[in-house]
């Protein structure tokens, strides 16, 4: 075969990866501008999507935390084997989540709703390679963006007891402990989640899918189970910090400051993995405290 007509074939191989790579996502974005553009366009349908995917996380969490005790095979999985989840530590990281939407989240929500014009929908999908490098690209910057946060909150001290003390007011990670947070750091995961992908020029659906999983990841880090399926037993060369490692941070807070990738705390000395230990149960806890 001579050059000019591999160069034919190439291109054509080109061509057809091109067009069929673009045809993954448009039907299903065709569909969703046809009967749902006017929810789409809405600004409070990014604040809708996101608290409804971490309500529908923290349920199926939760479900898992009260049927522990009484089922070995949810029980196996858990970081802490010991531990027991009480309606107390659920109502009060609950109400925090609550108070912290109430007050802060449906307010600036509904000021978007009523002084930000609908967000223009551009007509063609992404391609799937920018759909999914546009996610990663978005999740890599915000590991670097929380990692300096989280650095910065832990070492200097008045930082660390205005604005994150609350969140490590519980040493053993459970779901709800995910948005046990202040109003400032709530504030500012929200605002890197919100701009990265404008900043990285991502389409609308890859900026609500980045949105969604960088929910998931956040609440299977303080999940407090090592289910064989997470995502540090996934992605490979334990490049993703994952349960485990959150669950040693909460135990040992100045390591594993990094939310997702493991490399910042490789690079910086502050990586650790120690295998779980036995603690004192939740309810043993709050007796000990009352």
């Amino acid at each position: 075969m001579n050059p000019g007509s591999l160069r034919g074939v190439l291109d054509v191989s080109n061509t057809t990866w091109a067009l069929s790579e673009h045809s993954v996502l448009q039907p299903m974005w065709d569909y969703l501008q046809q009967n749902h553009e006017s929810t789409l366009r809405s600004p409070l349908f990014p604040v809708i999507l996101s608290v409804s995917m971490y309500l529908v996380l923290v349920f199926f969490y939760t479900v898992l935390d009260l049927l522990a005790p009484t089922w070995p095979s949810i029980r196996r999985y858990q970081i802490h084997q010991d531990r027991t989840i009480t309606w107390s530590n659920i109502g009060s990281t609950l109400a925090l989540t609550t108070y912290n939407h109430l007050l802060y989240i449906f307010p600036a929500a509904v000021a978007q709703w009523l002084w930000r014009p609908p967000v223009p929908l551009p007509r063609e999908a992404p391609t799937l390679t920018a759909f999914l490098l546009g996610i990663v690209g978005c999740t890599v910057v915000f590991d670097f963006q929380y990692y300096l946060w989280h650095l910065l909150h832990h070492r200097v001290g008045w930082l660390y007891r205005t604005f994150h003390a609350l969140h490590h007011q519980y040493r053993q990670t459970f779901s709800l402990v995910t948005q046990y947070l202040s109003a400032w750091e709530l504030f500012s995961v929200g605002f890197w989640t919100t701009v990265d992908p404008l900043l990285l020029q991502c389409h609308c659906l890859t900026a609500w899918a980045f949105m969604l999983f960088n929910i998931w990841v956040s609440t299977e880090d303080h999940c407090g189970y090592d289910f064989p399926w997470a995502m540090h037993r996934l992605v490979p060369f334990g490049l993703w910090g994952g349960a485990l490692r959150h669950d040693a941070h909460h135990q040992q807070p100045g390591t594993n400051f990094a939310p997702f990738f493991a490399h910042w705390d490789w690079l910086g000395g502050t990586a650790t993995m120690p295998a779980p230990v036995k603690t004192k149960t939740w309810k043993e806890r709050d007796e000990k405290e009352a």
